[in-house]
């Protein structure tokens, strides 16, 4: 297992622990760790973004922490906090995450289906400029359906 997964697994647990909210120090962490606080950075934004149900709240300086939270939404708001988040365009891999964060929501088929529909495979027509776009609108006018 990686320092990565290490890190992300730690902070999982204190999520557990703590009922979904957890406040950490990055220095404190990066020394229980043995790292740089930049690679508490990468897991926070890599692991913990939005996009994976979480939001990330910061304070710098003396006293400063990083308070990670998971975001408990139903099932409505969910699919449209997705919705909103997507925006004008999405690469294949982040909008397997936006799936991956609804599979508490929606039937694994229907998960299924819509990532097909977005997937590298079924836009390689397309320009490579244009499949981003064309990959949001898709995925949101399908959870926009599914509502």
């Amino acid at each position: 297992m990686g320092l990565s997964d290490l890190i992300a697994q730690f902070i999982h647990a204190g999520l557990e622990q703590s009922g979904g909210a957890f406040e950490l120090s990055r220095g404190t962490l990066a020394e229980r760790f043995g790292c740089v606080p930049s690679q508490i950075n990468y897991v926070l934004m890599t692991r913990f973004s939005p996009e994976h149900g979480y939001i990330i709240e910061t304070k710098r300086g003396g006293g400063g922490y990083v308070r990670v939270i998971r975001v408990r939404l139903s099932p409505r708001d969910l699919i449209m906090h997705t919705v909103n988040a997507v925006g004008e365009s999405i690469d294949a891999a982040s909008a397997a995450a936006f799936l991956q964060n609804l599979r508490d929501v929606l039937d694994g088929g229907v998960i299924a289906v819509i990532g097909a529909a977005c997937s590298e495979r079924a836009l390689r027509g397309l320009s490579p400029d244009k499949r981003g776009e064309v990959r949001a609108s898709i995925l949101k006018q399908c959870l926009l359906h599914v509502l």
